[in-house]
Formats: structure tokens, C-alpha cells, sequence
């Protein structure tokens, strides 16, 4: 991006994010996604128009979804013309989609193209148990009537249990939620502090959409106006009544649900162009998207990190290549999988030790100002639908950024697998 054409950010829509089983429980991810899509082509006029290409994608997928990002552009308004693909990077598809985007218009393949991501857990993929599924495919096998018989033979009753979609890691068997606890036990994370970071979330997003912040941001959908997680009226002393939600035994569990984000439906999607498509379209960029960084972290292994700690890794890779410090932002959008999270993010930067022995740093690299960070809310706030975050994440900042005449955002995403992304946005 910074190594060719620059890439305007034009702008973004999103339905309000539902927690799951609530107010989208029987709606699908191409229904979400198309309705996030029309929200973008109604903003800026582009029904019938032929955009380069559109990336987008959902972690929790039914079968039927395998060409979901193309599907739903046909639905949207666009032209039929316009090339459309499926993205996955668990919590990172987002963002990645939108760098897969912004990549091909730096390189000048396309002019312009859009980004997003989906995921619903009300209606999540059931599937048939995996015994019966191997079943039912030797007998598909089968050549002939007394094959199938005998392996149709091999079914029991049990295995009418359905195979439920589960958020924990193949690797280890622990959900997020077990994994930052772990983290937040190593790098000695306060309960009071994961519960303030919870309270400024909602007084944030609170603030943000009783100023109008939110207006042209999200469009209406399945009755809702505004995002369904967000309170307004919790206080430190409600969150402090909630007991632990995973790590509930011990007697030092300290994520709650209150400092957790919830499973989440919703969908959003973002607008991304070069210069020159902007200006015959009469668009105005609202910020550019100038570098973005990926990074893993062995989460299993002999010293393994903290699953969700791939950003602090991410980040002064990507600070080098933009030769800046991490102190040199106006503002800063972590996403708050769980408050614990972010907080183990920032004190490993204010780490010596950790910078030089994990990050091969010559030192610290520093603490932000907390005034700069999430200053419309984020994930506690709003909920995380995994796919879609990314995209509510770019198109918030880049409306940050156009309001206040310019400037510098941070974004950071971690992400299961022991994934990270990371990403620069500035004007």
C-alpha cells in the first residue's frame, strides 16, 4: 500500500450487531451480508455498478454458504459483473478482506472493490454426527445391496446426537475464553481492570450514538436500530456482581460476562478505491489504508505464547516498516475480544523484558495514551460477530479520522489459531 497507488477508504455500513439468539435467530449470514453490501451501494450510489472485486467472509459456514460472498452481491445491487470471493482468517477475515482489497488496488488490478464479513451463531452449521457421517458415506460407497446393508448395520441411536460447531482450538481443547484467562493469570491482569476497560466500552458507544456518530454507519435491520449488547446504564458496580464464565473453579477466574464480548450475529462491509475512481465518482476518501501486518504464535509449543498475543507481535513488525513509533497515533482500535485481552496487549509493549526476549526489540516499546483508545466503543460494546468486526473496526476509524480534519489510527485484531492483523489507517 505504501509501496504503490494509495488506497482511499470511501466509507462503511453495518446492521447493528445482535447477540446471538435474539433478534437475527433466524436470519443467515447471505441475508446479513447482503444487507451490510446494499448498505454500502445505497450510501454511495453504486447500484448497477461493476466494482474490480468484493472479499468477504464468515468463520461459522453451512455448506450451502461455499460461494457466499459471490451470492450475496448479486443480491446487493451491484452490477453481476462485479468478481466476488470468500475470505476466512477466524476473527481477522474482516480486515484481511480488506487488505486482499487494498493490496489489488495498490498493485493497480482493479479500482476499487469492497470488504466485509459476516457470521451468525443462532444459526449455526448442525451437523450429523461424525460416526453417522462416515456411515453414511461407505454406504454411498457401496457397490453393492450388502455393502450398504452393512454399513447402514453399524448405526446406533446415540449417534443421532448432532456434531455442535465448538470455539474451542483443535490443538488444545480450550475456547478463547480458558486461553485469556490463562493470560491475563500470566501477565497479572485485575479483575477491576478488565471491568473498567468493559464500563468505558459502554460509555463510549453510548456517547457515540446519542451524538449521531453512528447514523450513516448502520442501517436498519430484522427491527433493530442500534446495536442489541449495548448498555448504557451498567456500572462498575453491576460488573463486579457477575461471577466467572470460564475458569470457575479455581477461585481466580476473572473474565465475566460482562468483560467478555458475547456470541454476536451481524455483518458489515467497507468501500475501498484509488484516487483517481474517487474522483470521477465525486467521492471524497474519508482516510487511507497504508500498511497492514499478519503475525502467528506457536500457542501449543515448548515457551508458548498467549493464543490471542499474535498483535503484540504484529504491530512493531509493522511500526518498522512504517518507520514510527507506537506513541506516533491519534488513535487507537483494539478489538476487544475480551478486556483481558487488550490489556495483556498493552502491558507486553510497556515490557522491556518482553519486547527483547519475545519481540526482539531493543526495548519497551511504550505504553499509549488510554484517552486515544476505542473512543466510540468497541467489540464489549457493540458484540463481535468474528467476520464482521473488522469491517465495524476500518470504516469506524476512517469516520474518526474525516471528523477530525485527519490523523493517525491504529488497529489491531487478534484472532483464534494464534493469529493476529494489524493494520495502519491515516489522512
Amino acid at each position: 500500500m505504501k509501496h504503490g497507488r494509495k488506497v482511499a477508504i470511501v466509507g462503511g455500513s453495518r446492521i447493528p450487531f445482535a447477540r446471538s439468539n435474539t433478534a437475527y435467530s433466524t436470519k443467515s449470514n447471505q441475508e446479513m451480508l447482503t444487507a451490510a453490501f446494499k448498505g454500502v451501494v445505497d450510501k454511495f450510489q453504486l447500484h448497477g455498478e461493476a466494482l474490480g472485486e468484493v472479499a468477504a467472509g464468515a468463520v461459522l459456514k453451512h455448506s450451502r454458504d461455499f460461494n457466499l460472498c459471490r451470492e450475496s452481491v448479486l443480491s446487493s445491487g451491484l452490477s453481476s459483473a462485479t468478481p466476488a470471493y470468500d475470505v476466512q482468517m477466524a476473527c481477522g477475515t474482516g480486515l484481511q478482506a480488506a487488505v486482499n482489497i487494498a493490496n489489488k488496488i495498490a498493485l493497480g488490478q482493479i479500482e476499487s472493490g469492497m470488504a466485509g464479513g459476516t457470521d451468525t451463531t443462532s444459526d449455526a452449521p448442525v451437523a450429523v454426527n461424525e460416526k453417522l457421517r462416515k456411515i453414511l458415506l461407505e454406504a454411498n460407497r457401496a457397490k453393492t445391496t450388502g455393502q450398504r446393508l452393512a454399513a447402514l448395520a453399524k448405526f446406533r441411536p446415540s449417534m443421532l446426537a448432532p456434531a455442535i460447531p465448538s470455539n474451542g482450538e483443535p490443538r488444545t481443547k480450550l475456547s478463547m475464553g480458558d486461553h485469556c484467562e490463562l493470560m491475563v493469570k500470566e501477565w497479572k491482569i485485575s479483575r477491576e481492570a478488565q471491568d473498567l476497560l468493559a464500563y468505558e466500552s459502554h460509555k463510549k458507544a453510548a456517547a457515540a450514538y446519542d451524538a449521531g456518530f453512528y447514523d450513516d454507519l448502520i442501517v436498519p435491520f430484522g427491527k433493530l436500530t442500534r446495536d442489541n449488547n449495548l448498555r448504557a446504564d451498567t456500572t462498575l458496580e453491576k460488573l463486579a456482581t457477575l461471577g466467572p464464565s470460564y475458569d470457575k473453579k479455581s477461585g481466580r477466574g476473572t473474565l465475566t460476562a460482562g468483560n467478555s464480548t458475547p456470541l454476536t450475529d451481524g455483518a458489515s462491509a467497507v468501500l475501498l478505491a484509488s484516487e483517481d475512481w474517487c474522483k470521477a465518482k465525486g467521492l471524497k476518501p474519508q482516510a487511507y489504508l497504508t500498511h497492514a501486518q499478519t503475525a502467528g504464535v506457536d500457542f501449543v509449543g515448548a515457551g508458548k505464547e498467549g493464543l490471542l498475543m499474535a498483535p503484540a507481535y504484529a504491530v512493531p513488525q509493522m511500526l518498522a516498516r512504517a518507520g514510527i513509533k507506537l506513541q506516533d497515533f491519534d488513535f487507537y482500535e483494539i478489538h476487544e475480544a475480551f478486556a483481558g485481552q487488550v490489556l495483556c496487549t498493552l502491558k507486553a509493549w510497556e515490557s522491556d523484558e518482553y519486547c527483547r526476549n519475545k519481540l526482539g526489540l531493543s526495548g519497551a516499546l511504550g505504553s499509549i495514551d488510554r484517552a486515544k483508545l476505542n473512543i466510540k466503543g468497541s467489540s464489549l460494546a457493540a458484540g463481535h460477530p468474528f467476520a464482521a468486526t473488522g469491517g465495524r473496526i476500518l470504516a469506524t476509524l476512517a469516520k474518526i479520522i474525516d471528523e477530525h480534519k485527519g490523523g493517525r489510527g491504529l488497529i489491531s485484531v487478534c484472532a483464534a489459531g494464534g493469529l493476529g492483523i494489524t493494520a495502519i489507517v491515516e489522512r
